[in-house]
């Protein structure tokens, strides 16, 4: 849970970024780019739910793979806000 939440806060800085972008230049790119970090905040917001709602459903035996999802979207989310700031 600690890593899609680290997601979350990353993909809402990413757009609020993207954001003042395409405010400042009006160019259509960073809006696309605001599509994107949307769907995966909403991707990332839907984890964190089923961490908190639906653990005691899915038992522990998938949790590994989810663990390895979020850590593989972090690194990914890491290198995409370097590259942006």
């Amino acid at each position: 849970m600690g890593f899609s939440s680290l997601n979350v806060i990353i993909l809402v800085g990413l757009l609020l970024v993207y954001a003042r972008i395409a405010v400042r230049s009006r160019a259509l790119y960073p809006v696309g780019l605001m599509l994107f970090a949307g769907l995966l905040l909403a991707q990332s917001l839907t984890t964190v739910y089923s961490y908190v709602m639906m653990t005691p459903y899915f038992g522990g035996s998938v949790v590994p793979y989810l663990f390895t999802i979020s850590l593989l979207e972090f690194g990914g989310l890491i290198a995409l806000a370097k590259v942006t700031l």
